[in-house]
């Protein structure tokens, strides 16, 4: 979490100070029009530079993924810089309408203007002959972008129109793009500044572009189809076994796909809970029923339909040094854990890690937890199942008493957010140190 509240500070804080260097003496103005126009300046240039990162996270740039720590971390930057954005579009708007309302209703007094001077630069001049135009519709585009924001914010707005819906942030954000080449004050452009934000709405541009042609992760997409059906009635668990095509360059347990079973809703993340070998060319994924699209497929999904996957993402990989582990998967938060336990019991090697699994559910299916204590005693894993009803839920107090060398352990969670922070504010009070051993899927794509 420290490396995207850091990149989030610094996309904020970074294009401010670099507009500060350029008018240090700006929030000194003689008048409140000249204060009222510098802050436009700053609030457009700080709301440009949040957009442009965000609409190049939106391509899930395989680089970056890497130095966030996940694509469920930068997603998560993805949405706070699109409030971020969105903010600072509000105050960029409230700046410039506001003097203006003010005015209409006599609070303020209406600016003396004399003719606008014509500029040296045949470039100033062409730029000034689109600012109504840029004014105009850059007004327009921030309507529509605040509606889809808030629209995407809304966890009862289906995902299916999210997903039709939110392709066309790309197409806003290129016209604000417009409207920040001819409004941004000119002298700007041959500063560092200028030199920043030219290169943030150029990468910004060009991801844009990406979107709207629907290329968004195309290098990463194999197509396949569905292979085999189980179904779980009473966990509300589907399994799907999807066969796929030529392509697929393998994954590491506990990354998931972006799957899309109907193309009208859109893909859908998921994690994968088949280990990989290079021999048997399948996935393996548990779906539960958590909405419209996930309750359907159980009726929808038959063998043979076409499928295309995409991915893989995720950094939820069990990579450290430590020398034991505490997994925690809440419910369907298990399907990472039965991924590492599937890799572990074929490919284990003597001198491992010490692992425990907790696996807290509130419902059981016998099947289920027959299959999962059978890869965990073939994994070497010393399993442990809370059924709420039956058990009781898991406090990080109980965790400490189930597992006594936690101390020189490192935790893996997956599994409701609200369970996961309470685990972690315990661990912490209890010395662990959880910036370095707590790891946490945050896996929410909205």
């Amino acid at each position: 979490m420290r490396n995207i509240t850091f990149a989030l500070w610094g996309v904020l804080l970074v294009p401010a100070a670099l507009w500060m260097a350029v008018e240090p003496a700006a929030l000194h103005a003689d008048t409140f029009m000249a204060l009222r126009n510098n802050m436009v300046q700053m609030s457009g240039v700080m709301a440009m530079a949040a957009m442009s990162v965000a609409m190049i996270l939106a391509l899930r740039p395989g680089w970056l993924e890497s130095r966030l720590d996940g694509l469920d971390k930068m997603y998560r930057l993805h949405k706070w810089l699109g409030i971020a954005g969105l903010s600072l579009a509000v105050t960029h708007w409230l700046w410039a309408k506001g003097p203006k309302w003010a005015t209409s209703w006599g609070i303020l007094e209406r600016p003396q203007r004399g003719p606008r001077p014509l500029p040296d630069s045949v470039v100033e001049q062409a730029l000034g002959t689109w600012r109504g135009l840029a004014e105009g519709v850059g007004e327009w585009a921030f309507y529509a972008m605040a509606l889809l924001i808030v629209l995407a914010l809304l966890k009862r707005f289906p995902y299916g129109r999210f997903f039709q819906t939110h392709r066309l942030l790309a197409l806003g954000y290129l016209v604000m793009v417009f409207h920040a080449v001819v409004l941004t004050k000119f002298a700007y452009w041959t500063t560092p500044l200028g030199a920043g934000l030219a290169v943030l709405l150029a990468a910004g541009t060009a991801a844009a572009a990406l979107v709207l042609l629907r290329r968004v992760g195309a290098g990463r997409k194999v197509g396949g189809h569905v292979a085999a059906l189980r179904d779980f009635p009473a966990l509300r668990c589907l399994e799907v076994r999807v066969a796929l095509e030529k392509g697929w360059k393998g994954h590491q347990a506990g990354q998931f796909a972006f799957v899309t079973f109907d193309p009208k809703e859109g893909a859908h993340p998921f994690t994968i809970t088949s280990s990989w070998d290079g021999e048997d060319n399948s996935l393996s994924f548990v779906i539960k029923e958590l909405g419209d699209h996930t309750g359907k497929l159980r009726q929808s999904l038959t063998p043979g339909q076409a499928v295309t996957v995409e991915g893989p993402y995720g950094r939820f990989t069990f990579a450290d040094d430590c020398p034991r582990q505490i997994w925690v998967g809440g419910g369907i938060g298990v399907t990472p854990f039965l991924a590492r336990a599937r890799h572990l019991a074929a490919h284990r090697e003597p001198g491992g890690q010490d692992i425990d699994l907790i696996h807290t559910t509130h419902d059981e299916d016998p099947e289920a937890l027959a299959e999962l204590r059978l890869v965990a005693q073939q994994a070497g894993i010393r399993l442990h199942v809370l059924v709420d009803g039956r058990d009781g839920r898991l406090t990080g107090e109980r965790l400490r008493t189930m597992v006594p060398g936690w101390q020189q352990a490192s935790l893996w969670f997956c599994g409701p957010a609200g369970f996961g922070h309470a685990l972690r504010d315990d661990l912490a009070r209890h010395g662990m140190a959880v910036s370095r051993r707590f790891h946490q899927e945050l896996f929410a794509m909205r």
